[in-house]
């Protein structure tokens, strides 16, 4: 493992902290993380301002290759500039599936034509993309979608419902996977396009999160017209196209900062229990250093990632053990650290609550970490077959018509 910056990595994290330093508000502490929803148009307004100006510094994109309108920058260079980005308050939490998962996609699998006129504007914050995946009955089993795609000439119609699509209240773009044939293997019977969010028949339901917020929605589709010019791959083709997706989105939600050792360190510092300082206490402490060795055990194989991305190499599907280990982490601190804040803990409101609610907002708001971009059972799974070798789960329904594979439902 190589714990330094070479010379040109490190003049990249010099160039991305004088643009920081000219244009954004290094935080101060736990409390002004950047906390603003993006269900306020305001906060939205800000962030779409904030990436059109990191797109013409040449921030946005960083690992695209030029002929998609990206820098032709390494990997580690996105990394780098993440890494410092994080060190100030400013808007970010809309463009991370767009950028990360949808256009990526576009650009592999789609037309010189479709680059041209979607990319750069969605990496200046223009246009923004959700990604349509998820359904009620489908669980963590993707591939047991039922949204249909009927062919009607040079279009689709598309029937069916999709769920827990964040951000589908406000975007103007969005990549779908729906079944086109019924008599295939669940796996090849798919296609993959993308929509405009704002076509007729496109009924989008905020659900209410128990934090008070609606990031997620539930999108119904009743003959909605999409062109086959925006359609990605070909016909029954659909599961290659979203593997593209789901890597993105691996490494994407796998990246997601939060709460850490610090923050609790920084409450328990403050907090006084029946014997004194809760950090003198002897089970506090206890809680802290657990927490301490699988930070720095996250930290350390972070650092085996970036090496692998320095060295130009491509880190592999132990990168899962981050996600599957930090989850719970998360959950477990922001529990705690409630604990900790007895009465206080119970207030939701930032402009009240010890640490401006930091904790409250991360206990209501982690679960999803755990199951977004694969849930626990999946990453398990992952690390099982691909990082120790250990034998596949049995797939009974492998090579059966989706028609056949028995469901509760009398007729699909």
């Amino acid at each position: 493992m190589d714990f330094e910056d070479t010379p040109e990595e490190a003049a990249f994290r010099s160039k991305a902290r004088d643009f920081l330093d000219s244009n954004a508000k290094k935080r101060d502490g736990a409390g002004m993380i950047y906390r603003a929803g993006s269900e306020d148009p305001s906060f939205r307004n800000e962030a779409k301002a904030w990436q059109a100006k990191k797109a013409d510094a040449g921030y946005a994109g960083i690992t695209w290759p030029k002929d998609w309108g990206g820098q032709g920058g390494s990997a580690i260079e996105q990394v780098i500039y993440d890494q410092e980005e994080a060190k100030y308050t400013v808007p970010r939490g809309i463009f991370e599936i767009g950028l990360g998962m949808c256009i990526p996609t576009l650009c592999t699998w789609g037309t010189q034509a479709h680059r041209d006129r979607y990319v750069k504007r969605a990496l200046r914050g223009e246009e923004i993309w959700c990604q349509l995946f998820s359904e009620p009955a489908g669980g963590s089993d993707l591939a047991a979608l039922r949204t249909r795609a009927e062919r009607d000439g040079d279009t689709w119609i598309i029937n069916g419902q999709k769920i827990w699509t964040s951000g589908a209240h406000f975007c103007d773009y969005g990549v779908i996977v729906t079944r086109s044939d019924f008599e295939a293997p669940k796996h090849k019977g798919l296609s993959y396009f993308f929509l405009d969010m704002k076509s007729p028949g496109v009924d989008i339901r905020p659900i209410k999160q128990i934090s008070g917020a609606s990031h997620f929605n539930e999108v119904f589709f009743t003959n909605v017209r999409i062109p086959d010019s925006h359609r990605l791959g070909k016909v029954g083709d659909g599961w290659k196209v979203s593997l593209t997706t789901l890597m993105n989105e691996r490494y994407t939600i796998g990246g997601r900062a939060g709460v850490d050792v610090d923050e609790v360190l920084d409450l328990a510092r403050k907090v006084e229990i029946d014997d004194g300082p809760a950090l003198k206490n002897e089970g506090v402490r206890d809680k802290i250093a657990d927490w301490y060795i699988m930070s720095r055990g996250l930290k350390y194989s972070h650092f085996r990632t970036m090496t692998a991305l320095s060295r130009g190499q491509t880190p592999g599907p132990e990168s899962s053990i981050g996600k599957l280990v930090n989850g719970p982490k998360l959950q477990a601190m922001a529990a705690f650290a409630m604990d900790l804040l007895e009465q206080g803990g119970v207030i939701t409101d930032p402009e009240y609550a010890p640490m401006a609610a930091l904790f409250q907002q991360t206990l209501m708001n982690s679960p999803s970490g755990r199951i977004a971009g694969g849930s626990d059972e999946i990453l398990r799974n992952i690390i099982a077959e691909r990082v120790l070798g250990l034998p596949p789960d049995i797939r009974v329904d492998k090579d059966v018509p989706f028609n056949q594979v028995p469901t509760g439902i009398t007729k699909i």
